[in-house]
């Protein structure tokens, strides 16, 4: 028997590389998570909470495309639920077909009749093959289902989303190896009783990760928001203690965020410690550098911290912000509404300098504020144009001293 013909080495710098023109989804947050668009015979995971909008998300591209033909495959719905909830987004796409079937080999035969630009997937733990005899949803359904589906995105160059749901601990349902195989893995993220919704980037093979689509839940669907920091922030002319503004950097886009603190004489005994949409864990630490190197005695207190709008943050710039807040709250004293913090905080309670920092001195301009706090060791090149008073600080206690006076 001959030996099958193999692929020789070749030097990288004389490979050719052709730009993928991307499908633009018409939707600019979901054109932003994925790198700027659908990359033909890429295969995306949606993954999130039951009811937190990933259904809805892909249904509305899907009927509002009106230069695309969409293959919606319903596993969990009937037809005419989809249908109910298309009107409902408002369907203006005539090239969106449903189907209702589990089966990926019937996917593949029906896709390749239709030649749709992409197809939707709605869920993957739903795909059911006949030829294997557990039960949807197992890890050897949802892995040969993905697998199935991948060949035929490779080979057709059709681009496929899948729906994925996730476990009560917040991870991605099913074989870890389902993320491994997909290029994209997106999270929705947020709280069904708030305003808005989150996609990030996990994963990504054609663009950045960490990236980040924010959302506005309507009656009539989701509406991209174009300018979330006006939204996040309460510029009320009565300021509140407790209160401090804070610009982040999710992916590319600056925010400014709004920090809630509530500080109080524990009642029960031992101090309670919470935090919504930030680390309670980095809290802590927060809470140990303001008492020993700034002598406030918050170990007999309740600390409570929120983020305003139900967003979760990361980013290490939130610190001043927070320990401002948790300051702010306990000397019962509101801080100034035209002012805006972004610095790490260390152990030795120095403020250190973060990435992004003109990123975010220009978006809180943008926002009206007139001061901002940030660590100074940053290298800030002079720039007429930039109106804020930028103060720099290195220690904890100099912030203390410029802003409380």
């Amino acid at each position: 028997m001959g030996r099958a013909k193999v692929s020789t080495p070749k030097p990288i710098s004389q490979i050719s590389v052709e730009r993928v023109k991307r499908i633009n989804t018409g939707d600019q947050e979901l054109n932003r998570v994925l790198g700027g668009g659908i990359v033909p015979g890429s295969l995306v995971l949606v993954a999130g909470e039951p009811g937190i909008g990933k259904s809805t998300l892909l249904l509305q591209m899907a009927v509002r495309h009106s230069g695309a033909k969409v293959l919606y495959i319903s596993g969990e719905e009937s037809l005419e639920q989809v249908s109910e909830r298309a009107l409902r987004i408002g369907n203006s796409n005539e090239n969106c077909f449903v189907l209702s079937v589990t089966d990926p080999d019937i996917i593949a035969e029906e896709a390749e009749k239709l030649k749709p630009d992409f197809i939707v997937i709605d869920s993957i733990q739903t795909l059911h093959a006949d030829w294997l005899e557990s039960s949807p949803g197992s890890i050897s359904q949802v892995k040969e289902g993905t697998a199935s589906l991948m060949r035929f995105a490779k080979e057709s160059g059709i681009s496929i989303f899948l729906i994925g749901h996730i476990t009560k601990e917040g991870s991605i349902a099913g074989p870890k190896v389902l993320e491994h195989m997909v290029d994209t893995v997106t999270v929705f993220e947020g709280d069904q009783h708030n305003l808005f919704r989150l996609l990030r980037t996990t994963k990504n093979r054609f663009g950045s990760t960490n990236e980040l689509g924010i959302y506005r839940m309507e009656k009539d669907g989701l509406e991209p928001v174009d300018n979330p920091s006006e939204l996040l922030l309460n510029r009320k002319a009565e300021m509140m203690s407790g209160t401090a503004a804070a610009t982040i950097v999710e992916g590319i886009r600056p925010l400014v965020v709004e920090v809630q603190a509530l500080v109080s004489s524990a009642v029960y005994g031992t101090p309670q410690r919470s935090a919504t949409g930030f680390d309670l864990r980095r809290l802590n630490m927060l809470l140990a550098v303001l008492e020993k190197r700034c002598g406030f005695r918050l170990g007999a207190k309740d600390v409570f911290l929120n983020i305003a709008g139900g967003i979760k943050v990361n980013d290490p710039a939130l610190d001043l912000a927070v320990a401002a807040a948790i300051l702010s709250s306990s000397e019962d004293i509101s801080l100034p509404s035209d002012t805006c913090f972004a610095a790490e905080i260390g152990l030795s309670g120095e403020i250190r300098p973060i990435t992004r920092v003109e990123q975010r001195i220009a978006e809180a301009e943008k926002l009206g504020f007139t001061r901002i706090f940030i660590s100074k060791h940053h290298a800030l090149k002079k720039n007429p144009a930039v109106k804020i008073k930028v103060f720099g600080v290195a220690k904890i206690q100099e912030m203390l001293t410029k802003l409380f006076a």
